[in-house]
């Protein structure tokens, strides 16, 4: 590998337990080599999570596969609910803060439609009022610990003046993530109090996009993180243990999502910055034991 690492981080931290409804995690990404030429690229393929960015050294570009378009990250970026890969090219000095929000708690923050972020890299600037002031806040830290009391620190002030109420229309939408994606439409409809029509409406405004397809990108991002987390295995067994009916029906979603059989996508991780700095295996356990699998 070229170039010498410095300094590496890559890891989710939970946040307060009283925050949990709004926001999955914290994620701190942060690596320096001592050749500045260095590019790290990755292909992100689409996950359950809409994700503020806050970007306060180094540079992120992004090319949107069904764009052909090759974007810069604002340094303080909203990106809503994805549904396609997204490729990303990092600088090689890079420090980024993220703040990972549950499903439909963008909508209660903000009160504006889920849908409208669907598939966007936005400029936060534009969606939180003042929040240059907390980026530059950021900027000043000088351990991670003050950069994760800064970024509670935000989350509790956007909290005390979020717009809509909870409802059980969000429960469901984790009751999802917590099943991966294997779960009766009816019954959630059922649960939060709609018919079928009503609760496809309505999801769809609260989270970006309608539950059936909220649905197959858990799965989906459950089988990436399972094969990830165990190399060795086989894509049957990935397909079985993911409740994909077959190997072919997974080949299906992973051409849909990323455009590449599920092979010739994960030789793409070789060249992740997780895999440049040995950080892939610890991350992706990591995540796999979030999802309920036995290691």
């Amino acid at each position: 590998m070229e170039g010498g690492i410095q300094v590496m981080l890559l890891q989710d931290f939970l946040p307060d337990l009283k925050l949990r409804e709004f926001v999955q995690c914290y994620r701190i990404v942060h690596f320096e080599f001592d050749k500045p030429n260095l590019t790290f690229f990755k292909a992100y393929p689409p996950k359950p999570e809409v994700c503020l960015h806050f970007t306060l050294h180094g540079s992120i570009e992004n090319e949107l596969a069904d764009r052909f378009t090759t974007t810069s990250l604002y340094p303080i970026t909203l990106a809503g609910q994805q549904t396609g890969v997204t490729f990303r090219y990092n600088s090689s000095s890079l420090l980024n803060i993220q703040i990972v929000f549950q499903p439909c708690a963008l909508f209660r923050l903000t009160g504006i439609p889920a849908s409208a972020f669907t598939n966007q890299y936005l400029d936060a600037e534009n969606v939180f009022p003042n929040i240059r002031f907390v980026f530059d806040e950021l900027q000043q830290a000088k351990t991670y610990h003050q950069l994760l009391s800064i970024a509670e620190a935000f989350v509790v002030s956007i909290v005390s003046h979020a717009t809509k109420d909870a409802h059980p229309l969000d429960a469901a939408a984790n009751w999802m993530i917590k099943k991966g994606g294997n779960i009766s439409l009816d019954w959630m409809a059922k649960e939060s109090f709609f018919c079928v029509k009503q609760f496809e409406r309505k999801f769809y405004e609260r989270a970006g996009v309608h539950p059936k397809m909220y649905a197959r990108i858990i799965r989906f991002n459950k089988a990436f993180n399972t094969k990830n987390a165990n190399p060795g295995w086989d894509w049957l067994r990935i397909a079985i243990l993911c409740n994909y009916f077959d190997y072919q029906h997974l080949v299906k979603d992973y051409k849909s999502f990323t455009g590449l059989t599920p092979q010739a996508f994960h030789l793409l991780e070789n060249n992740s910055p997780e895999c440049k700095l040995g950080l892939d295996k610890q991350l992706y356990k990591a995540r796999f034991k979030l999802i309920g699998l036995p290691l």
